[in-house]
């Protein structure tokens, strides 16, 4: 075993967890360390990026994010899938069927899980299932927007799937599990680029 004596020390129990452990780390020379790292435990969460492939479009949102404000007051409203942490006992399908009606306004009853990551293992603990799946006009209910009651305001946005490609190498759309989705639909030829 590498890792030994772990200590956890609370430092803010508010929205989210964050915590300063403590461990004895044993280096490849057999050296043990005491090392201190910081971690921020939010729960896991769930994107999906929504699709349709007769229209070649696809579904995003835009909303204000004030981490991204903190270090760029420019681009602080983010465009990004569909998204959501995982509440409860919640699976992840049922936490981002759940987001796409809250978040976008449409109705979809199943979605396909690509894969998973962490998005920053370096300081956060979440995990991110994504997922894929197709929309059309027919599953539309509403306008979406997000939640009043969680503080949500996010504008729905309809784009081309090349217009959505270009966002990213304009730097755009420079959040990753939104550049991670749309890549993975690039690659696996969900829709055609001209």
């Amino acid at each position: 075993m590498k890792v030994k004596n772990i200590e956890h020390i609370t430092l803010s129990n508010a929205w989210a967890n964050l915590k300063r452990i403590d461990f004895d780390y044993k280096f490849k020379n057999g050296q043990w360390k005491r090392l201190s790292r910081e971690t921020y435990n939010r729960g896991n969460g769930a994107a999906i990026l929504l699709f349709n492939r007769q229209k070649q479009t696809v579904i995003l949102t835009k909303q204000f994010r004030m981490p991204i404000y903190e270090n760029s007051q420019e681009e602080s409203f983010s465009i990004e899938v569909c998204a959501g942490a995982i509440d409860n006992n919640d699976s992840a399908l049922e936490t981002i069927l759940r987001e796409v009606r809250e978040e976008t306004g449409y109705i979809i009853n199943t979605a396909n899980l690509v894969l998973s990551t962490y998005t920053s293992p370096g300081a956060l603990t979440e995990k991110m299932y994504l997922f894929v799946a197709s929309y059309d006009h027919t599953n539309k209910v509403n306008e979406g927007g997000g939640l009043l009651e969680e503080n949500e305001e996010l504008e729905v946005l309809e784009l081309s799937f090349e217009r959505a490609i270009e966002m990213v190498g304009s730097g755009e759309i420079r959040d990753a599990k939104t550049i991670l989705l749309l890549q993975y639909a690039q690659i696996k030829r969900l829709m055609h680029l001209s």
